[in-house]
């Protein structure tokens, strides 16, 4: 089972920029879909952002409060996934989750249930 653990989390003001990052361990994730979730205070877990393994297939949120700002990328050769959030809004503030199953992309990218490796989340915090 890959361990996956989140960094670059913190608080930054509206309209700035954090990148995260996924970095895993134990097994190579070259063969892995990973994804990106987060959960806001008092809300569910939701889908951000997933990318399948040599990242030539990559889906966002329908949701246009993501949408233009949000960048989801992955480096192999350092077992890494990423998220680049840009033009950050008090809204964005929530538990940012990655995750990743050993498999092609398929619909299931979307569904937590669909991942099967979680890592502990990073805390984003936008002030307003």
């Amino acid at each position: 089972q890959v361990q996956l653990m989140e960094s670059g989390g913190g608080l930054v003001q509206a309209g700035g920029s954090l990148r995260l990052s996924c970095a895993a361990s134990g097994r190579t994730v070259s063969g892995y879909a990973m994804g990106w979730f987060r959960r806001g205070p008092g809300k569910e877990r939701e889908f951000v952002a997933a990318i399948n393994w040599k990242g030539s297939r990559i889906y966002y949120a329908d949701s246009d409060s993501i949408k233009g700002r949000f960048t989801i990328s992955r480096d192999n050769a350092k077992n890494t996934l990423y998220l680049q959030m840009n033009s950050l809004k008090p809204e964005d503030t929530a538990v940012y989750y990655c995750a990743a199953r050993e498999d092609v992309i398929t619909n299931g990218y979307g569904n937590e249930r669909w991942y099967p490796s979680w890592g502990h989340g990073t805390q984003v915090t936008v002030s307003s």
